[in-house]
């Protein structure tokens, strides 16, 4: 893991950077370790010159990179220079640079043009980014803009990550995403350094990537009936109707994925999610339960029952049995084939919200707790997960796990992602296994970003503000357990990819620079001002996001008379809010919020907009009374 020390000179840097944070200063997410900026503009000619230093051929990426954005953008070409001339320069440092690690690069824009030096072509590859976020917002055009001025500030950049493990976590089990647009993710990943794609490949919603050792897993559970509208309100699926919705990854797609993410410094850690959740792996191989009976794919109808207080029992039985040996065989099936396909150490296992009724009615679990002298179900399920763990590193692999993995005891050597809050992380940093932050508090990006009532329906709330908030070594705990943090993109409620980058972006912005810039040269205030500038990236990307920053933060309660009181506040700074009362949505003349409102007598709703310096900032959003109430109820 790659940890942060400051020093009294970098420390002295951050300053010098928030003192410069104004609207000609570079808006660059993440926020480098150092930037220095200078006056001028390096300014681009029609066509550019690209030459790396010696040792530097297996880079030949960068180029290929550069010279095909500036055209699609900019019309602009670029050749290969001789010797060491060239507008873009791109050295390797020999001997290397400690200081700034594998990941790290240093970065200069002077008259002379722009000069980059790593001590690994890694290096180079998140320099181009930093090179990208100092252009022109339309150097993200699909086509080349007009009347643009092409060029850069001068500024000297010293940077590194943070931590090794810079992660984002796509579901492709419960809405399927094609491989086109997995690696269009990719793309749009590492424009902010990500560096860890966690695809989440089973789920009992679907099986997604083929076992051709198990062609069932694919023939029928990467398939169910096509459903619309609110997830968790499906009508279950009738045996007669066709399974038209779905889709899975071959061996060679996973192959190219792979390929295609390596050449961008990305590494796909795959997760088979078991014992529970598994109901499309048990449409193909019912004798794997517990409960044998006939099983379908789910098709999002509610099953699962979350009473609250973080307690949830299931109506079916969708996990695997710990008692059957078959599941053992399978399993090791499985794992021969997901192991040759990724190379990268881990295999992620899943382990989470296994639902341990039925196992407690099972005779055959009766008897195994008997014969291992397992005293209740949570020892149950450590069981099953350490005999995965055995499965997984017969491969050469390591085990990871969500951090129910830990319930009866943790296995040996498994790394654990902590989702449920910090507490799991917490406690697997103190028995020293490694650790992935992954609190839901903080980075589950499918949760409300803005108000219920102005927002695509799903569950929970992480604002903006909050997930800047992220501070992946919580304190107390020792850091050399943290491998890094991650953000989380569950898919039950994202049908699209608009959707889903509606919910993913600017929240995987605050994220990234949780994972990748010292924590001293976080600034919520400054981050704001960046995040502007990104959403114009966006646009020019035509990359969906959300602004849901820019809306107001709804508090109700009940004042004398039962009457309902609304206080409101905002995570943004400079934004005033409008509001009405009489049907009519508000604009910047009607009045601005001072204080609590209460409702008159006869309305029937309240209506809110944002502004600043004038102009709207906010969505229209309309609170109807009745809605309010139940916030209040509950």
């Amino acid at each position: 893991m790659l940890r942060y020390c400051l020093s009294f000179l970098t420390a002295f840097c951050f300053t010098a950077v928030f003192a410069q944070s104004d609207a000609g200063f570079p808006s660059l997410i993440p926020m480098p370790a150092q930037v220095q900026p200078a006056n001028g503009q390096f300014q681009l000619k029609q066509q550019v010159s690209f030459s790396m230093g010696p040792g530097s051929a297996d880079a030949d990426f960068i180029y290929r990179q550069l010279a095909e954005k500036l055209k699609t953008a900019a019309g602009i070409n670029t050749v290969k220079a001789t010797g060491e001339q060239g507008d873009f320069r791109f050295d390797l440092i020999r001997p290397a640079d400690a200081s700034i690690g594998n990941e790290g690069y240093r970065l200069q824009v002077t008259e002379k043009g722009v000069r980059v030096s790593a001590n690994e072509p890694a290096g180079f590859f998140y320099a181009l980014q930093t090179i990208w976020q100092l252009l022109p917002a339309e150097i993200e055009s699909k086509s080349p803009a007009q009347d643009v001025k092409w060029s850069l500030p001068y500024v000297s950049i010293t940077d590194k990550p943070r931590f090794g493990w810079r992660g984002l976590m796509l579901d492709v089990a419960r809405h399927f995403f094609t491989k086109q647009q997995v690696k269009d993710f990719i793309d749009n990943m590492v424009k902010y350094k990500y560096n860890r794609l966690h695809l989440h490949l089973t789920d009992d919603q679907g099986w997604r990537i083929e076992i051709k050792s198990l062609p069932k897993l694919t023939a029928v559970g990467a398939f169910r009936a096509e459903r619309t509208g609110r997830w968790g309100e499906f009508k279950k699926q009738t045996p007669e109707e066709p399974r038209t919705y779905g889709g899975f990854y071959t061996q060679e797609d996973i192959r190219e994925l792979v390929k295609y993410a390596g050449e961008r410094f990305v590494t796909i850690l795959p997760e088979i999610d078991i014992p529970g959740h598994s109901m499309a792996l048990l449409a193909a191989y019912p004798e794997l339960s517990c409960t044998p009976t006939p099983y379908q794919v789910n098709v999002g109808d509610r099953f699962m029952i979350w009473p609250g207080n973080g307690t949830f029992y299931g109506t079916i039985d969708n996990n695997l049995c710990p008692a059957n040996e078959k599941v053992y065989e399978t399993l090791d099936k499985i794992f021969t084939e997901v192991a040759q396909l990724f190379p990268y150490e881990y295999i992620h296992m899943g382990g989470d919200e296994t639902y341990k009724g039925f196992w407690e009615k099972s005779s055959e679990i009766k008897a195994l707790m008997k014969r291992e002298n397992l005293k209740d179900q949570h020892e149950v399920q450590s069981y099953f997960v350490k005999r995965v763990g055995k499965i997984i590193a017969s491969k050469g692999k390591k085990m990871m796990g969500w951090d129910e993995i830990m319930e009866g005891g943790l296995a040996p050597g498994a790394a654990v992602m902590s989702w449920q809050g910090e507490k799991g992380g917490i406690e697997a940093a103190r028995l020293k296994h490694p650790v992935v932050m992954s609190p839901n508090i903080y980075t589950y990006v499918d949760l409300y970003q803005g108000d219920p009532l102005a927002e695509p329906p799903t569950y929970g709330m992480v604002r903006l503000k909050k997930s800047y908030e992220f501070n992946p070594v919580p304190k107390g705990v020792d850091s050399t357990y943290i491998l890094g943090g991650q953000a989380n993109l569950w898919s039950e409620r994202l049908h699209t990819v608009r959707h889903a980058e509606y919910m993913l972006w600017p929240r995987g912005w605050s994220v990234a620079e949780s994972v990748w810039s010292p924590a001293a040269a976080k600034n919520w205030n400054d981050f704001v001002r960046r995040a502007e500038s990104h959403f114009r990236r966006a646009d020019m990307a035509e990359t969906n996001y959300s602004r849901s920053m820019y809306d107001p933060i709804v508090s109700v309660s009940k004042v004398q008379d039962s009457l309902v009181q609304v206080s409101l506040a905002t995570e943004v700074e400079a934004i005033t809010i409008h509001y009405s009362f009489d049907e009519f949505y508000p604009d910047r003349f009607y009045p601005a919020y001072s204080g609590p409102l209460v409702f008159p007598k006869g309305a029937s709703s309240l209506k809110l907009v944002t502004y600043r310096n004038g102009r709207q900032v906010g969505r229209q959003i309309n609170l109807p009374l009745e809605e309010l109430k139940k916030r209040i109820r509950k």
